[in-house]
Protein backbone atom coordinates (compact mmCIF):
# COMPACT_ATOMS: atom_id res chain seq x y z
CA UNK A 1 0.00 0.00 0.00
CA UNK A 2 2.65 2.17 -0.89
CA UNK A 3 0.80 4.87 -2.68
CA UNK A 4 -1.39 6.25 0.01
CA UNK A 5 -0.28 8.95 1.52
CA UNK A 6 -2.68 11.43 3.26
CA UNK A 7 -4.56 10.53 6.36
CA UNK A 8 -7.01 12.16 8.49
CA UNK A 9 -7.66 11.69 12.07
CA UNK A 10 -11.40 12.33 14.38
CA UNK A 11 -11.45 11.11 18.18
CA UNK A 12 -13.92 10.37 20.16
CA UNK A 13 -14.23 10.78 23.53
CA UNK A 14 -11.61 11.25 26.72
CA UNK A 15 -8.34 13.67 26.50
CA UNK A 16 -6.60 10.43 26.43
CA UNK A 17 -7.94 9.50 23.69
CA UNK A 18 -6.67 12.90 21.84
CA UNK A 19 -3.18 12.45 23.25
CA UNK A 20 -3.22 8.57 21.70
CA UNK A 21 -4.77 10.10 18.11
CA UNK A 22 -1.67 12.53 18.20
CA UNK A 23 0.82 10.04 18.46
CA UNK A 24 -0.39 7.90 15.86
CA UNK A 25 -0.64 10.91 13.89
CA UNK A 26 2.88 11.57 14.45
CA UNK A 27 3.65 7.89 13.78
CA UNK A 28 2.34 8.05 10.13
CA UNK A 29 3.45 11.14 9.20
CA UNK A 30 7.02 10.16 9.85
CA UNK A 31 5.99 7.28 7.68
CA UNK A 32 5.52 9.86 5.30
CA UNK A 33 1.84 10.35 5.15
CA UNK A 34 0.46 13.99 4.97
CA UNK A 35 -1.68 14.70 7.38
CA UNK A 36 -5.08 16.33 6.34
CA UNK A 37 -8.15 17.65 7.99
CA UNK A 38 -11.12 14.96 8.71
CA UNK A 39 -13.53 16.89 6.57
CA UNK A 40 -11.54 16.45 3.35
CA UNK A 41 -10.67 13.99 1.34
CA UNK A 42 -7.56 11.39 2.58
CA UNK A 43 -6.78 8.10 1.52
CA UNK A 44 -7.17 6.68 4.89
CA UNK A 45 -9.28 7.76 7.52
CA UNK A 46 -8.73 7.01 11.07
CA UNK A 47 -11.75 7.47 13.77
CA UNK A 48 -9.86 6.50 17.44
CA UNK A 49 -13.64 5.84 19.74
CA UNK A 50 -14.64 5.89 23.12
CA UNK A 51 -17.19 3.15 24.34
CA UNK A 52 -18.33 5.12 27.34
CA UNK A 53 -22.29 6.04 26.23
CA UNK A 54 -24.20 4.81 23.14
CA UNK A 55 -23.86 7.94 21.70
CA UNK A 56 -19.87 7.37 20.88
CA UNK A 57 -20.90 4.00 18.88
CA UNK A 58 -23.40 5.66 16.91
CA UNK A 59 -21.45 8.28 16.21
CA UNK A 60 -18.63 5.86 15.11
CA UNK A 61 -20.67 4.39 12.99
CA UNK A 62 -22.32 7.89 11.77
CA UNK A 63 -18.69 8.72 10.43
CA UNK A 64 -18.02 5.83 8.59
CA UNK A 65 -21.32 6.33 6.57
CA UNK A 66 -20.00 10.18 6.02
CA UNK A 67 -16.65 9.01 4.88
CA UNK A 68 -18.16 6.25 2.56
CA UNK A 69 -20.09 9.03 0.65
CA UNK A 70 -17.55 11.48 0.08
CA UNK A 71 -14.52 8.96 -0.43
CA UNK A 72 -15.68 5.51 -1.10
CA UNK A 73 -12.28 4.38 -2.11
CA UNK A 74 -10.87 5.92 1.09
CA UNK A 75 -9.42 3.15 3.59
CA UNK A 76 -11.24 3.69 6.68
CA UNK A 77 -9.30 2.11 10.33
CA UNK A 78 -11.16 2.08 13.44
CA UNK A 79 -9.25 1.83 16.91
CA UNK A 80 -9.25 3.21 20.61
CA UNK A 81 -12.45 1.41 23.02
CA UNK A 82 -14.96 0.10 20.71
CA UNK A 83 -12.73 -1.39 18.77
CA UNK A 84 -11.86 -3.49 21.04
CA UNK A 85 -14.94 -4.43 23.03
CA UNK A 86 -16.44 -4.70 19.94
CA UNK A 87 -14.47 -5.65 17.36
CA UNK A 88 -16.60 -8.30 15.14
CA UNK A 89 -19.83 -5.76 15.18
CA UNK A 90 -16.83 -2.66 13.48
CA UNK A 91 -16.04 -4.88 11.52
CA UNK A 92 -19.53 -5.88 9.72
CA UNK A 93 -20.40 -1.57 9.16
CA UNK A 94 -19.79 -1.34 5.63
CA UNK A 95 -16.97 0.75 4.46
CA UNK A 96 -14.75 -0.70 8.02
CA UNK A 97 -11.43 -1.65 6.17
CA UNK A 98 -9.50 -2.45 9.66
CA UNK A 99 -10.15 -2.84 13.49
CA UNK A 100 -6.98 -2.21 15.54
CA UNK A 101 -7.61 -3.08 19.16
CA UNK A 102 -5.81 -1.79 22.82
CA UNK A 103 -2.55 -3.33 21.92
CA UNK A 104 -2.29 -2.65 17.81
CA UNK A 105 -3.26 0.65 17.52
CA UNK A 106 0.19 1.81 18.01
CA UNK A 107 1.39 -0.06 15.40
CA UNK A 108 -0.71 1.19 12.65
CA UNK A 109 2.09 1.55 10.20
CA UNK A 110 2.56 -1.66 9.85
CA UNK A 111 -0.80 -3.13 9.49
CA UNK A 112 -2.00 0.02 7.05
CA UNK A 113 0.88 -1.37 4.68
CA UNK A 114 -0.64 -4.37 4.27
CA UNK A 115 -4.50 -3.07 3.48
CA UNK A 116 -5.85 -3.85 0.79
CA UNK A 117 -9.27 -2.63 -0.55
CA UNK A 118 -12.42 -4.77 -1.54
CA UNK A 119 -11.01 -7.31 1.38
CA UNK A 120 -13.64 -7.73 4.22
CA UNK A 121 -12.78 -5.83 7.30
CA UNK A 122 -8.99 -6.94 9.21
CA UNK A 123 -9.65 -6.94 12.72
CA UNK A 124 -6.15 -7.15 14.66
CA UNK A 125 -7.29 -7.43 17.81
CA UNK A 126 -6.57 -9.94 21.38
CA UNK A 127 -7.86 -10.27 24.48
CA UNK A 128 -7.47 -7.74 26.94
CA UNK A 129 -5.72 -9.95 29.43
CA UNK A 130 -3.01 -10.07 26.57
CA UNK A 131 -2.58 -5.98 26.77
CA UNK A 132 -0.29 -5.21 29.69
CA UNK A 133 2.86 -2.79 28.47
CA UNK A 134 2.67 0.79 28.47
CA UNK A 135 2.70 3.25 25.79
CA UNK A 136 3.47 6.93 26.04
CA UNK A 137 1.62 9.38 24.11
CA UNK A 138 1.00 13.29 23.90
CA UNK A 139 -1.12 15.48 22.26
CA UNK A 140 0.44 18.69 19.80
CA UNK A 141 -2.21 20.49 18.22
CA UNK A 142 -1.01 23.98 19.24
CA UNK A 143 2.17 25.07 21.06
CA UNK A 144 -0.09 26.05 24.21
CA UNK A 145 -1.55 23.33 25.66
CA UNK A 146 -0.83 19.33 25.46
CA UNK A 147 -2.38 16.36 26.86
CA UNK A 148 0.53 13.89 28.01
CA UNK A 149 -0.56 10.25 29.01
CA UNK A 150 1.08 8.88 32.25
CA UNK A 151 -0.92 6.04 32.99
CA UNK A 152 -3.25 3.77 31.56
CA UNK A 153 -5.94 0.79 32.54
CA UNK A 154 -7.34 0.26 35.79
CA UNK A 155 -7.23 -1.61 38.48
CA UNK A 156 -10.98 -0.74 39.68
CA UNK A 157 -14.49 -2.74 38.73
CA UNK A 158 -16.89 -0.31 39.40
CA UNK A 159 -20.74 -1.70 38.66
CA UNK A 160 -21.08 0.95 35.30
CA UNK A 161 -17.61 0.43 33.74
CA UNK A 162 -16.17 -1.33 30.64
CA UNK A 163 -13.04 0.66 30.50
CA UNK A 164 -11.05 -1.96 32.10
CA UNK A 165 -12.18 -4.40 29.59
CA UNK A 166 -11.31 -2.18 26.72
CA UNK A 167 -7.71 -0.85 28.29
CA UNK A 168 -6.39 -3.54 30.79
CA UNK A 169 -4.97 -3.84 33.67
CA UNK A 170 -3.39 -0.48 35.88
CA UNK A 171 0.40 0.37 34.02
CA UNK A 172 2.60 3.44 33.80
CA UNK A 173 5.04 5.42 32.46
CA UNK A 174 7.86 5.78 34.80
CA UNK A 175 8.90 9.43 36.84
CA UNK A 176 12.35 9.37 34.06
CA UNK A 177 10.36 8.92 30.31
CA UNK A 178 7.71 11.43 32.34
CA UNK A 179 9.97 13.99 32.49
CA UNK A 180 12.14 13.51 29.11
CA UNK A 181 8.84 13.77 27.82
CA UNK A 182 7.97 17.21 29.61
CA UNK A 183 11.39 18.46 28.19
CA UNK A 184 10.92 17.50 24.98
CA UNK A 185 6.91 19.61 24.89
CA UNK A 186 9.05 22.40 26.56
CA UNK A 187 11.30 22.70 23.98
CA UNK A 188 8.81 23.08 21.22
CA UNK A 189 6.96 25.79 23.13
CA UNK A 190 4.19 24.03 25.48
CA UNK A 191 3.43 26.49 28.01
CA UNK A 192 0.54 23.74 29.97
CA UNK A 193 0.78 20.36 30.39
CA UNK A 194 -2.25 18.32 31.51
CA UNK A 195 -1.47 14.83 32.50
CA UNK A 196 -3.48 11.73 31.33
CA UNK A 197 -4.49 8.64 32.39
CA UNK A 198 -7.33 6.30 32.99
CA UNK A 199 -6.92 6.15 36.81
CA UNK A 200 -4.01 8.69 37.18
CA UNK A 201 -3.95 8.24 41.16
CA UNK A 202 -3.01 4.78 40.46
CA UNK A 203 0.19 5.85 38.91
CA UNK A 204 3.34 3.82 39.83
CA UNK A 205 2.51 0.67 38.76
CA UNK A 206 5.44 0.14 36.25
CA UNK A 207 5.47 -0.58 32.33
CA UNK A 208 3.58 -3.79 32.54
CA UNK A 209 1.03 -3.44 35.79
CA UNK A 210 0.82 -5.48 38.76
CA UNK A 211 0.23 -4.88 42.11
CA UNK A 212 4.01 -3.76 43.04
CA UNK A 213 3.86 -0.06 43.40
CA UNK A 214 7.47 0.90 42.10
CA UNK A 215 6.94 4.53 41.95
CA UNK A 216 4.11 7.26 43.42
CA UNK A 217 1.67 10.08 41.51
CA UNK A 218 3.43 12.47 44.45
CA UNK A 219 6.49 11.36 43.46
CA UNK A 220 6.04 12.49 40.04
CA UNK A 221 4.51 15.54 40.38
CA UNK A 222 7.68 16.42 42.89
CA UNK A 223 9.68 16.21 39.91
CA UNK A 224 7.87 17.39 37.51
CA UNK A 225 7.69 20.63 39.34
CA UNK A 226 11.23 21.37 38.56
CA UNK A 227 11.64 20.97 34.92
CA UNK A 228 12.29 24.22 32.76
CA UNK A 229 10.44 25.80 30.29
CA UNK A 230 7.08 24.64 31.40
CA UNK A 231 5.09 26.56 33.43
CA UNK A 232 1.98 25.11 34.67
CA UNK A 233 0.43 21.53 34.95
CA UNK A 234 -3.14 20.41 35.44
CA UNK A 235 -4.20 17.28 36.96
CA UNK A 236 -7.13 15.98 34.52
CA UNK A 237 -8.90 13.93 36.84
CA UNK A 238 -7.90 11.70 40.08
CA UNK A 239 -9.81 9.87 42.09
CA UNK A 240 -11.03 10.88 45.99
CA UNK A 241 -9.79 7.79 47.57
CA UNK A 242 -6.12 8.36 45.89
CA UNK A 243 -6.39 12.52 45.94
CA UNK A 244 -4.22 12.21 49.27
CA UNK A 245 -3.59 15.19 51.53
CA UNK A 246 -0.03 15.43 50.67
CA UNK A 247 -0.79 15.74 47.13
CA UNK A 248 -3.17 18.78 48.03
CA UNK A 249 -0.89 20.71 50.38
CA UNK A 250 1.85 20.00 47.51
CA UNK A 251 0.07 21.65 44.68
CA UNK A 252 -1.00 24.25 46.89
CA UNK A 253 2.37 25.48 47.71
CA UNK A 254 3.53 24.50 43.62
CA UNK A 255 4.24 27.78 41.24
CA UNK A 256 3.63 25.22 38.49
CA UNK A 257 1.21 23.21 39.23
CA UNK A 258 -2.39 24.99 38.88
CA UNK A 259 -5.38 24.96 42.41
CA UNK A 260 -7.56 23.13 39.43
CA UNK A 261 -8.85 19.70 40.45
CA UNK A 262 -11.14 17.53 39.12
CA UNK A 263 -12.58 14.40 40.90
CA UNK A 264 -15.22 12.11 39.82
CA UNK A 265 -17.70 11.72 42.57
CA UNK A 266 -21.01 10.08 40.65
CA UNK A 267 -23.20 10.27 43.05
CA UNK A 268 -24.03 11.81 46.40
CA UNK A 269 -25.83 8.78 48.17
CA UNK A 270 -23.83 6.00 49.79
CA UNK A 271 -26.48 3.80 48.41
CA UNK A 272 -25.68 4.25 45.13
CA UNK A 273 -21.95 4.33 45.40
CA UNK A 274 -22.02 1.36 46.87
CA UNK A 275 -24.18 -0.17 44.13
CA UNK A 276 -21.98 1.16 41.89
CA UNK A 277 -18.48 -0.49 43.36
CA UNK A 278 -17.01 2.88 44.25
CA UNK A 279 -13.78 3.15 46.77
CA UNK A 280 -15.13 5.44 48.93
CA UNK A 281 -18.34 7.16 50.46
CA UNK A 282 -19.95 10.33 50.28
CA UNK A 283 -18.01 11.68 53.62
CA UNK A 284 -14.72 10.73 52.07
CA UNK A 285 -15.36 13.23 49.29
CA UNK A 286 -16.38 15.78 51.59
CA UNK A 287 -13.39 15.63 53.84
CA UNK A 288 -11.18 16.20 50.24
CA UNK A 289 -13.08 19.20 49.19
CA UNK A 290 -12.73 20.69 52.85
CA UNK A 291 -9.00 20.04 52.43
CA UNK A 292 -8.43 21.55 49.06
CA UNK A 293 -10.02 24.54 50.45
CA UNK A 294 -8.52 24.94 53.56
CA UNK A 295 -4.93 25.05 51.38
CA UNK A 296 -6.71 26.67 48.31
CA UNK A 297 -9.87 28.92 48.55
CA UNK A 298 -9.45 30.40 45.24
CA UNK A 299 -8.92 26.70 43.81
CA UNK A 300 -11.55 25.37 40.94
CA UNK A 301 -13.37 22.03 41.88
CA UNK A 302 -14.90 20.16 38.86
CA UNK A 303 -17.42 16.80 39.82
CA UNK A 304 -18.10 13.91 37.70
CA UNK A 305 -21.21 12.68 38.08
CA UNK A 306 -23.55 9.80 36.96
CA UNK A 307 -27.66 10.61 36.99
CA UNK A 308 -30.15 7.68 36.77
CA UNK A 309 -28.38 4.94 37.39
CA UNK A 310 -30.01 1.46 38.26
CA UNK A 311 -32.07 1.62 41.58
CA UNK A 312 -31.44 5.60 41.61
CA UNK A 313 -34.73 6.58 43.73
CA UNK A 314 -35.76 10.13 43.86
CA UNK A 315 -34.62 10.21 47.56
CA UNK A 316 -31.27 9.21 45.97
CA UNK A 317 -31.32 11.83 43.36
CA UNK A 318 -31.87 14.32 45.94
CA UNK A 319 -29.34 13.16 48.31
CA UNK A 320 -27.02 14.03 45.23
CA UNK A 321 -28.65 17.00 44.56
CA UNK A 322 -28.51 18.07 48.11
CA UNK A 323 -24.98 17.12 48.26
CA UNK A 324 -23.41 19.38 45.20
CA UNK A 325 -25.44 22.21 46.40
CA UNK A 326 -23.85 22.31 49.74
CA UNK A 327 -20.80 21.40 48.81
CA UNK A 328 -17.60 24.09 47.64
CA UNK A 329 -17.46 22.61 43.96
CA UNK A 330 -17.01 24.94 40.63
CA UNK A 331 -18.52 22.93 38.23
CA UNK A 332 -20.35 19.90 36.92
CA UNK A 333 -19.57 17.33 34.32
CA UNK A 334 -23.24 15.57 33.94
CA UNK A 335 -23.08 12.28 32.74
CA UNK A 336 -26.69 10.43 31.75
CA UNK A 337 -26.52 6.33 32.71
CA UNK A 338 -26.07 4.20 29.74
CA UNK A 339 -26.67 0.44 29.62
CA UNK A 340 -23.05 -1.28 28.37
CA UNK A 341 -22.67 -4.20 27.53
CA UNK A 342 -20.92 -7.21 30.25
CA UNK A 343 -21.33 -4.94 33.42
CA UNK A 344 -22.59 -5.96 36.90
CA UNK A 345 -24.85 -2.60 37.14
CA UNK A 346 -27.18 -4.54 34.01
CA UNK A 347 -28.12 -7.35 37.03
CA UNK A 348 -29.05 -4.41 39.24
CA UNK A 349 -33.04 -3.21 39.04
CA UNK A 350 -35.09 -1.48 38.90
CA UNK A 351 -34.30 0.71 35.71
CA UNK A 352 -34.64 4.37 36.01
CA UNK A 353 -36.76 5.28 32.88
CA UNK A 354 -35.03 7.61 30.04
CA UNK A 355 -37.03 10.31 30.62
CA UNK A 356 -36.72 10.39 34.15
CA UNK A 357 -32.48 10.19 33.58
CA UNK A 358 -32.84 13.11 31.33
CA UNK A 359 -34.65 15.13 33.78
CA UNK A 360 -32.19 14.48 36.69
CA UNK A 361 -29.66 15.57 34.11
CA UNK A 362 -30.73 18.51 33.28
CA UNK A 363 -31.69 19.56 36.92
CA UNK A 364 -27.61 19.15 37.56
CA UNK A 365 -27.20 20.71 34.53
CA UNK A 366 -28.52 23.97 35.89
CA UNK A 367 -26.83 23.55 38.92
CA UNK A 368 -23.76 23.42 37.28
CA UNK A 369 -24.18 26.44 35.66
CA UNK A 370 -25.26 28.36 38.97
CA UNK A 371 -22.08 26.76 40.44
CA UNK A 372 -19.91 28.02 38.42
CA UNK A 373 -21.41 31.56 37.97
CA UNK A 374 -20.65 31.46 41.82
CA UNK A 375 -17.31 30.45 42.00
CA UNK A 376 -16.61 33.46 38.49
CA UNK A 377 -18.18 36.05 40.48
CA UNK A 378 -16.23 35.21 43.48
CA UNK A 379 -13.00 36.20 42.22
CA UNK A 380 -13.95 39.70 40.24
CA UNK A 381 -11.45 42.13 40.54
CA UNK A 382 -9.10 40.00 41.46
CA UNK A 383 -6.04 40.03 38.86
CA UNK A 384 -5.20 36.49 38.11
CA UNK A 385 -2.56 34.86 35.49
CA UNK A 386 -4.49 33.78 31.87
CA UNK A 387 -2.40 31.58 29.63
CA UNK A 388 -3.99 32.67 26.00
CA UNK A 389 -4.53 30.33 23.72
CA UNK A 390 -2.07 30.13 20.41
CA UNK A 391 -5.73 30.38 18.14
CA UNK A 392 -8.58 33.20 17.61
CA UNK A 393 -11.36 32.37 15.97
CA UNK A 394 -13.44 35.50 14.91
CA UNK A 395 -11.07 37.76 16.09
CA UNK A 396 -11.52 36.75 19.86
CA UNK A 397 -8.50 34.83 21.66
CA UNK A 398 -9.89 32.56 24.81
CA UNK A 399 -7.38 31.17 27.67
CA UNK A 400 -7.81 29.91 31.02
CA UNK A 401 -6.62 32.08 34.58
CA UNK A 402 -4.73 28.92 36.82
CA UNK A 403 -8.00 28.41 38.58
CA UNK A 404 -9.34 27.67 35.54
CA UNK A 405 -12.18 30.69 34.81
CA UNK A 406 -12.66 31.23 31.10
CA UNK A 407 -11.39 34.28 29.57
CA UNK A 408 -12.27 36.11 26.26
CA UNK A 409 -10.60 38.93 24.44
CA UNK A 410 -10.29 40.71 21.09
CA UNK A 411 -7.34 39.03 19.49
CA UNK A 412 -3.68 39.94 20.13
CA UNK A 413 -0.79 38.74 18.31
CA UNK A 414 1.82 39.60 21.13
CA UNK A 415 -0.88 37.43 23.57
CA UNK A 416 -0.43 33.99 21.87
CA UNK A 417 0.74 31.43 23.97
CA UNK A 418 1.36 34.26 26.57
CA UNK A 419 0.77 34.34 30.60
CA UNK A 420 -0.70 37.52 31.01
CA UNK A 421 -1.99 39.18 34.40
CA UNK A 422 -5.43 39.93 33.74
CA UNK A 423 -8.32 41.23 36.29
CA UNK A 424 -11.00 39.26 35.97
CA UNK A 425 -14.17 41.27 35.55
Amino acid sequence: MTAVKSVAFHTLGCKLNFSETSTISRLLEKDGFEKRDFEETADVYVINTCSVTDNADKECRMLVRRIQRRAPESFVVITGCYAQLKPKEIAEIPGVDLVLGAAEKFNIVEHIRELSKGDSAKICSCDIEDVHTFHASYSLNDRTRTFLKVQDGCDYNCSFCTIPMARGISRSDSVANVIGHAQTLAATGVKEIVLTGVNLGDFGKGFEGGKKREESFYELIQALDNVEGIERYRISSIEPNLLSNDIIEFVSGSKKFMPHFHIPLQSGSNDILAAMRRRYRRELYAEKVACIKQFMPHCSIGVDVIVGFPSETEAHFKETYDFLHDLDVSYLHVFTYSERPNTHALEIKPIVPVQLRNERNKALRNLSHKKQQYFNEQHIGQTRKVLFEQHGKDGIMEGFTDNYIKVSTPFRDEWKNKIIDWELR
